[in-house]
This record gives C-alpha cells, sequence and structure tokens, in this order.
C-alpha cells in the first residue's frame, strides 16, 4: 500500500519528485552512510517502471479505466483505488480542500503520466572500502526492509516488517492510521535481529519493543528534539 500511494499523487511525475530514489530512498542512504561512517565514492544505478503506469496494467490485468477513485464506477472494484470520501482525515485534510488547491490525491495507480520508477536496483562503493547492493521495489506485498552486514567476524541481518501482508483498499473505513501510517494495522510485523558469528552457531539479538506509530517511534523522537518532552499534563487536556 505505501508503494502504491506514491503513484496516486505528485510524487509519481519525475519532474516534480525527482523518483523515489529521491524521494524515498534517500532515507535509506542517509542510514547506511551513519552505520558505516562512510560516504559513497562510486555509483551505479539502474531502474524501469514494470508495474505501474497505463502500459503494465494493461498487461497485468490491473487497469481500470479511470483517471481518479472520487465518483468513478471503474473504481469501485479496484483494489489500488483509495476512497477519499471514506476515510475522515483524507476527507477533510484532501477532498474537502480540492476547490482551493485543485490537488487530486487519488489518481488511478496504472493511468497516464506516471514517469518515475517502480523497481531501482543500485551498486555503491564507500570512500571507507565497504561496498553495497541496494534493491528498491515500490509493488512488493508486504512493507519492510532487510539489512545484511558481512565483515571480518561474521553477519549480522536485520528485518524489520512494518507490515506482514497488505490488505486491499475495498471497504477502508474512516478514521486515521490505515493510510498515513501513525497507527499500526492489525497486519503489523516486527524487528528481527540476528548474528552469525563465524565458527558459532547463529543467535537472535534481543530487541526493544517495536513502536509501530509513529515510523516505527521516530516521529516521537523527532518531535521531541525540535520541541523539547512532552508535557503530560497537556497531552492528557489537563
Amino acid at each position: 500500500r505505501h508503494g502504491a500511494d506514491y503513484f496516486r499523487r505528485w510524487h509519481r511525475e519525475k519532474e516534480h519528485s525527482g523518483g523515489l530514489m529521491v524521494h524515498k530512498s534517500s532515507h535509506h542512504f542517509d542510514l547506511v552512510n551513519w552505520w558505516l561512517g562512510a560516504r559513497p565514492a562510486e555509483v551505479f544505478g539502474y531502474g524501469r517502471l514494470g508495474f505501474y503506469g497505463r502500459a503494465a496494467g494493461e498487461r497485468s490485468g490491473y487497469r481500470r479505466e479511470y483517471e481518479r477513485a472520487h465518483g468513478a464506477a471503474a473504481a469501485q472494484d479496484d483494489p489500488f483505488a483509495l476512497d477519499l470520501a471514506a476515510n475522515d482525515a483524507l476527507r477533510s485534510l484532501y477532498l474537502d480542500a480540492e476547490g482551493v488547491d485543485g490537488y487530486h490525491r487519488d489518481r488511478n495507480v496504472f493511468g497516464d503520466g506516471v514517469t518515475i520508477e517502480d523497481d531501482m536496483a543500485l551498486l555503491v562503493r564507500y570512500d571507507a572500502g565497504a561496498t553495497m547492493t541496494y534493491h528498491l521495489t515500490a509493488y512488493s506485498p508486504w512493507e519492510g526492509y532487510r539489512v545484511m552486514f558481512n565483515g571480518t567476524r561474521g553477519r549480522l541481518e536485520l528485518e524489520v516488517e512494518e507490515s506482514a501482508w497488505q490488505p486491499s483498499l475495498l471497504g477502508t473505513s474512516s478514521g486515521r492510521g490505515t493510510i498515513h501510517g501513525d497507527q499500526a494495522l492489525a497486519n503489523a510485523g516486527g524487528p528481527r535481529l540476528v548474528l552469525r558469528p563465524l565458527w558459532e552457531p547463529p543467535r537472535e539479538v534481543e530487541l526493544p519493543a517495536f513502536d509501530h506509530a509513529g515510523h516505527g517511534g521516530g516521529d516521537e523522537r523527532m518531535l521531541e528534539v525540535l520541541y523539547g518532552p512532552v508535557d503530560p499534563a497537556a497531552a492528557a487536556g489537563a
């Protein structure tokens, strides 16, 4: 769902977003730079549009004939269609504001005008000597990431499963969290960290409880850095 959402809105147009390598993957690259304490020295990349857009949708059979979901009969049985009117937050933030800004948040992901890639790969050499292979798939049936480090003493494997599977958008109920990721869904997964030392059996490393709300707890930490700790009395409405 998260991947598809970039293809409903302005991100789908390369001239406006720069593509997902800029808009999404840059966060991942920042993490790797931090983990390695290094910066890229040489990069090779490849990307393609193979799932979203009109041509791919016609090949797969997912294509429906509508420009945007709101008011379109053809979108009623489309599991990729976003019903802005069925979600309180999305309706007030986007649908009710269209008369002012003209912004359509619910375009057909298999429509015309998709100019960004949905499948991207990189090979990177860092100035400290490490190399990285990277792949971003914007149409995966699950949401999360896997990171593996191979070193002189073994291998470290991190898997963060943010959602184990993605339900269709058909029947999306009103409320918050189902689209924007500010609350955990019923299909939420979790993290797993495995250490594989040389000459020893692998062992799982115990991790603190994973906070699904607010981008893994990152939103709350970022706001605290910017604005200071939250006053419990104020948060409770006292």
